[in-house]
């Protein structure tokens, strides 16, 4: 989600990629919710901190949106990037009702949207 928003509304100054630490699949919620609010990343393929490290990426900037029980295992790349954490709840970890997921989705997306927002609107990336 924080890829998706971050290329959506700020891509004139940024390029995301993003990759978690073990190979999975969309989350199909996720998709959903996404959809939701006009940005499609059905076709999005994922990709593995590993594999981005194997291919020698090298970023300005490295987020992560780890949860805090899964903060000790956040991924540290190479490089010079500026680090910064935004720690969110797993959407695959919800547990409950089909309901009760896309209710707790969808304040996870909202929240990733708000701190993109209000970091990429920072004044530093005014034009």
């Amino acid at each position: 989600m924080a890829e998706a928003f971050l290329n959506h509304l700020a891509g004139h100054y940024f390029f995301a990629q993003s990759a978690g630490l073990e190979p999975g699949k969309l989350n199909s919620v996720v998709v959903d919710v996404m959809t939701e609010v006009g940005i499609d990343i059905s076709k999005n393929q994922t990709k593995t901190v590993a594999d981005m490290i194997a291919k020698g990426k090298l970023f300005d900037y490295v987020i992560t949106v780890c949860d805090e029980t899964s903060a000790e295992r956040c991924p540290v790349f190479p490089g010079r990037a500026k680090r910064l954490h935004w720690g969110f709840p797993d959407p695959a970890a919800i547990v409950g009702s089909s309901d009760e997921k896309l209710a707790q989705t969808r304040k996870i997306r909202d929240a990733i949207k708000e701190k993109i927002q209000n970091w990429a609107g920072a004044p530093e990336f005014a034009e």
